[in-house]
């Protein structure tokens, strides 16, 4: 699973609860974006989460 390159964003588990209480493992998957960034003033692709493009944390090449 793709992690952020910013914020280190990635994969998080928990359990889906049935009416019944039966649990089963479960996981939510975070909004990671395959996108070109400047990096060290060089185009670069990364995966960078939603949250991170949003707030402009990274600039866009």
């Amino acid at each position: 699973m793709a992690k952020c390159a910013v914020c280190g964003k990635g994969a998080h588990f928990g359990n889906n609860v049935s009416h019944s209480h039966r649990k089963s493992n479960r996981m939510w998957k975070s909004n990671i974006k395959s996108v070109k960034c400047m990096v060290n003033g060089t185009p670069k692709r990364q995966y960078v989460c939603a949250k991170c493009l949003r707030s402009g944390a990274v600039e866009r090449a």
